[in-house]
């Protein structure tokens, strides 16, 4: 077993705070990360408070995870020691159900392991990046390019492939109109890989502060959803909106600013469910839809488009013991846009 250090939540109601653990040895097919970065996602927060379900504890988050190989297993031709690489929402699945052979693992049909808040094949909990070192089979692991910075790549492993594969789904790009909802972690990236895809994109906010926000990362048009005016002008406007927002809200005006055939897409996962209603969506043929991370090829695919048009997230690096704090200032809002813990700190 190899010896491993990071943060962990005791139960749900203690904060994370230093915990040892260890990983198991390196197999035939694994891959030994030393990670250097791990980004802060709203699910780590929801996971550790034991918002969506009951959780596994003690608890270590994190499946935004990059850093540099330290060892490979026998069987490894793909990557080699030194490589920068990723891990993100998942770290095992049967690999020969349906959905493993079309490359949508994280839809596993057979008992796919998440990073972390789960249980490996062997009836072991997983734990995620909030520690020094990972061991992962090598099928999902991404090789990661050393033009991006490696730090602000960190949250593209799920902020930016949750944003990247519903729009490559719906190919959503020009000639078409694309609203994103929220500018948080996935929401900036949803403007980026909107713009890159050509699309005309408007960000919606609750708040005007956010309207500088918008125009900087180059958004055409920018949307106060308090505002009854400039929502009516969007009326009936958009082919595609994306909804990144994490906290309880409702979608009916976002629906409205449909426009026949439109298609609105959640990403962002509130708690509460969803309330729509059917008169709603048969008037102008409306899609409501969801989208859930991305599988093994399309995530290295993103990855790869990303080194190649210059995409990474905007980042704030910190402490791993400020995480408490940072996550207190993620629920308000207050960073732009995506926390990254340094590991070294750790």
């Amino acid at each position: 077993m190899i010896k491993a250090k990071g943060y962990a939540a005791q139960n749900e109601t203690t904060d994370l705070a230093p915990w040892n653990f260890e990983r198991r040895d390196v197999g035939p097919h694994d891959v030994q990360i030393e990670i250097l970065y791990c980004g802060v996602c709203h699910t780590d927060l929801h996971l550790i408070k034991n918002e969506w379900f009951p959780g596994i504890f003690p608890m270590v988050p994190g499946h935004e995870i990059v850093g540099r190989i330290v060892a490979t297993g026998s069987h490894i031709s793909k990557f080699k020691v030194g490589d920068a690489a990723g891990v993100g929402v998942m770290v095992d699945s049967c690999q020969h159900c349906e959905n493993c052979g079309n490359g949508q693992e994280q839809f596993c049909l057979d008992g796919g392991v998440l990073t972390y808040n789960n249980l490996d094949k062997e009836g072991n909990p997983a734990y995620g990046g909030y520690s020094n070192t990972i061991v992962v089979h090598e099928r999902y692991v991404h090789l990661i390019s050393e033009k991006l910075d490696l730090a602000a790549v960190a949250p593209l492993l799920c902020a930016g492939i949750t944003t990247y594969s519903p729009l490559r789904k719906w190919k959503v790009g020009k000639g078409h109109k694309l609203a994103v909802v929220g500018l948080g972690g996935l929401g900036h990236l949803g403007v980026k890989f909107g713009l890159a895809f050509g699309t005309e994109v408007t960000v919606l906010s609750t708040s005007e502060s956010k309207r500088e926000d918008a125009k900087a990362l180059g958004a055409h048009h920018f949307v106060v959803t308090k505002n009854p005016e400039e929502v009516a002008a969007v009326a009936a406007t958009f082919d595609f909106i994306l909804d990144t927002v994490a906290a309880d809200h409702e979608i009916a005006p976002y629906l409205a600013m449909l426009r026949t055939n439109g298609t609105y897409i959640n990403v962002g996962m509130p708690v509460k469910p969803l309330e729509v209603s059917a008169f709603t969506i048969a008037s102008g043929n409306k899609t409501v839809t969801g989208s859930g991370a991305g599988g093994m090829p399309e995530t290295q695919e993103m990855l790869d488009f990303c080194a190649e048009h210059g995409i990474v997230s905007d980042i704030e690096l910190i402490n791993i013991k400020d995480i408490m704090n940072a996550f207190d200032r993620m629920v308000k809002g207050d960073v732009r846009y995506r926390f990254v813990i340094d590991m070294a700190t750790l």
